[in-house]
């Protein structure tokens, strides 16, 4: 691969490798062109700093039986939007892992929780940056809804907190509490998805 695609000294890679397989404490992201096709891998700190390398991601949202959105607030750990509120599960895949299977792997790891039902609501790029820690979402996003009928079990790690929220709640919680950079961008783009699985309340 091209060497303009990673940073000095670390080579690029594809196939579903998980973080341990990098060098100690890295997490590689698949770097993707402006058509969504992958180009090269590159390290996750490195991707999200100025001026950004556009990478695969992908957003979760999972309803309840009523039709409530259940959300979660970032631990405040978090090395990128600490803290904040945002949709039900986000996150990369490893490169060459399928972003579905990341989507339901992720949610099991954040939230202990695995979604009753998990479908495909299109894709979304953004080019977003987060003036809190100075860093920027580059990313081409594959956006999932879906049902969730057991109750989370958080990973501290993560997840500072959570919450079902009605379409009602959310526009009252997003007027009071601030949300991730990525929140509004995701969920517009997956509201078609989201209608489908929630109602058109949203």
């Amino acid at each position: 691969m091209s060497p303009a695609v990673s940073p000095p000294g670390t080579p690029d890679t594809l196939g579903a490798v998980a973080p341990e397989s990098a060098a100690p404490g890295e997490i590689r992201l698949e770097l993707v062109d402006d058509d969504g096709v992958t180009i090269g891998t590159g390290e996750k700190h490195w991707a999200h700093q100025q001026p950004g390398r556009l990478h695969r991601a992908f957003s979760v949202f999972l309803f309840d039986r009523q039709g409530r959105l259940l959300l979660q607030r970032r631990a405040l750990g978090k090395y990128h939007s600490p803290g904040v509120w945002s949709n039900t599960c986000c996150g990369h895949p490893y490169p060459g892992e399928q972003p579905f299977v990341a989507a339901a792997r992720r949610t099991a790891e954040e939230l202990g929780i695995a979604p009753a039902l998990l479908c495909e609501a299109g894709t979304v790029r953004y080019d977003l940056p987060d003036e809190a820690s100075g860093l920027i979402e580059r990313e081409w996003n594959h956006l999932f809804v879906g049902l969730v009928t057991v109750e989370a079990d958080p990973d501290p790690d993560e997840v500072e907190d959570t919450r079902f929220v009605t379409a009602a709640e959310l526009r009252e919680l997003r007027a009071e509490k601030p949300f991730s950079v990525w929140f509004e961008t995701v969920f517009e783009a997956a509201l078609p998805g989201i209608r489908e699985i929630a109602g058109h309340d949203w």
